[in-house]
This record gives C-alpha cells, sequence and structure tokens, in this order.
C-alpha cells in the first residue's frame, strides 16, 4: 500500500494545488519532537501523528482567529471581559464579507457574539473590534503560553488588508477596486501570500493548539470549553467537513485568501476518540472557485485520521 503521506501528496497534485498536512491524536500521549516525513505504522501500534510538510512555514489566513477566540475566552473566564456586554460595530470596521462586516448599518452585539460571529462565519468586522478589545498582547501571550515558536501574527483582518493597499500602492478604502483592477502578476507578489511578511504559523503549531484547547491546557477549562463550542458551531461544510461521515463531529476554522485554502480543526469519531488536524493549500492559479481544493482538504484530512485509526 502505498504511503499515506504520497497519497496525501496525490489528492493534492490532482486538484491543483500544493499542500501540508498534520494530524495527531488528543490525548494520547505527547509528540515532544517532530517525527520523520512519511512515517508508516498502524493506528494501533501506537501512530501518534501524520505528517506531510508539517513543519513548512505556511500562510494563516483566517485560521489565526484561533488564538484571537483563545484570548477572548480567557479574558472573560478571568473576569476582564463581560461576555455580555454590547459593543457597536460601525462603518469604521466594515471590511466586506459575512455577517457584521457586510452589514449596511451599525451592528450593537455583545462581546461574546463577536465571537461567535468571528469562529463561525469568518466575520472579519468582529474579528477587528474584538482585537482592539483584547489588545495585541493578550494574542502573543496565548501564543507564548502553548508553546507556538513558529507562529506569527502581524495584526488583525485590518491590518493584513493594509498590507495589500500597500502594495498595491492606494488607500485601505480604495483597496477593493485596486485589487479587481490588479493583474495575476500583481497578486501573486502580495505580502499576505508570503508566510515570510504575514501572519504565518506551521500545521504542527496548529494541531499543538488544537490539542491544548481540546484538553484544557490553553486556558482554564471554561475558556477551554468554549472556545470548543464556538468552533463546532462552525458554518462552513466545504472543507473539513466534508471529508467525514455524518457520525463524526467536526469543529473547525477556515482561512481563505487569493491561491490559499486552509482548515484546521478537531474531528471526534462516535468512540469519542479525537484527532486534531491542520490543512493548509496552496493553488496554482488563483480562480476564486476553487472546489476541488476545498474537497481536497476533506480528503486529505480524513486519509490522515483514519491511518491514525489504523483503518
Amino acid at each position: 500500500m502505498k504511503a499515506v503521506t504520497h497519497r496525501i501528496r496525490e489528492v493534492f497534485e490532482e486538484a491543483g494545488a500544493s499542500g501540508a498536512v498534520h494530524a495527531r491524536r488528543i490525548g494520547t500521549g505527547a509528540i515532544d519532537t517532530p517525527a520523520a516525513d512519511d512515517v508508516e505504522a498502524a493506528g494501533t501500534a501506537g501512530l501518534a501523528e501524520v505528517n506531510v510538510d508539517a513543519d513548512a512555514r505556511v500562510v494563516l489566513a483566517s485560521v489565526f482567529k484561533i488564538p484571537f477566540a483563545v484570548a477572548y475566552a480567557r479574558e472573560a473566564a478571568a473576569g476582564g471581559l463581560d461576555p455580555a456586554e454590547r459593543t457597536t460595530v460601525t462603518a469604521r470596521d466594515r471590511t466586506g464579507g459575512v455577517g457584521t462586516a457586510g452589514c449596511a448599518d451599525d451592528v450593537e452585539m455583545s462581546w461574546r457574539d463577536l465571537a461567535m460571529f468571528m469562529m463561525t462565519m469568518s466575520d472579519n468586522a468582529a474579528t477587528d473590534v474584538l482585537y482592539r478589545r483584547l489588545g495585541y498582547r493578550r494574542i502573543q501571550a496565548v501564543l507564548d503560553d502553548v508553546g507556538l515558536h513558529s507562529t506569527n501574527i502581524i495584526g488583525c483582518c485590518e491590518d493584513l488588508f493594509a498590507t495589500m493597499a500597500a502594495d498595491l500602492g492606494v488607500s485601505l478604502d480604495e483597496l477593493g477596486p485596486a485589487f479587481v483592477e490588479a493583474g495575476p502578476e500583481r497578486i501573486w507578489k502580495l505580502s499576505v501570500l508570503d508566510p515570510a511578511r504575514t501572519s504565518a504559523s506551521t500545521p504542527r503549531d496548529l494541531t499543538t493548539l488544537l490539542a491544548a484547547i481540546w484538553t484544557d491546557e490553553a486556558g482554564p477549562p471554561e475558556a477551554c470549553d468554549e472556545v470548543r463550542s464556538i468552533m463546532a458551531h462552525q458554518i462552513w461544510p466545504h472543507r473539513l467537513t466534508s471529508g467525514f461521515p455524518g457520525d463524526v463531529q467536526v469543529a473547525g476554522k477556515t482561512g481563505t485568501l487569493p491561491a490559499v485554502r486552509n482548515e484546521a480543526g478537531v474531528v471526534t469519531y462516535p468512540d469519542d476518540q479525537s484527532y486534531a488536524v491542520a490543512v493548509f493549500t496552496r493553488a496554482e492559479s488563483l480562480d476564486p472557485c476553487q472546489p476541488r481544493i476545498d474537497a481536497a482538504i476533506g480528503q486529505a484530512a480524513r486519509l490522515a485520521v483514519e491511518h491514525l485509526r489504523g483503518e
């Protein structure tokens, strides 16, 4: 039988993309050091991870919102933020997209509902309002406490959009039309597509964070429980979820940019065994619609998890 990593690479290649994957059991022994790529052993014999370029630097896109959610939940659990307190999302934060980011009028909402919108539908405005309330220091504290040494976050969604505007030589208000008019050569050179110049991490760091959330090591138990609950309500079924049968629960967070399609999450089987999976892809084209790559994310995740399960 072909090595699982080879089959995963084939899935990405057939979809017109390259990809990096890390999958690990949760609560079944620690993974202290990187394992060799292409490890082959039956899940029943104790294989703890599947690694396909798991230590390669990758663009996070909106997957960076996972540590934001942890920072919010930790601050709420510590009493530094009242989850029910209401705030207003105004025109200052309307970056476009779903949720409050695309609303025509001001929206008043609680902090916990903003956190829900940030994670379940990837609401960029909700993310930025929460970020300004929390501050960068609390986000970085999550990375430091969990030991995510390969993860770097440069700011919120507005900061990412600002780099795109700067790269295209326009103001933030002019970004939309300028992006539409920019040719492929300029788009490929954007900072947001370069892990050395934008918020970036590794698949291994993401599964480390997810495992810490699912074992109450990323913060107080009530904070980790809130993040798990929020992630379980994500509304997008076309990536990780598409690879698993209906009796498998998936809690995840997607990330999307030109040529970038990602998802990191936890899949839990009916036997209550959970697996953290992080899948990051880069398309060969800038086509905004890439259903084959979306499906490949689910296929790659399932191949990795089934291998861990010895199936």
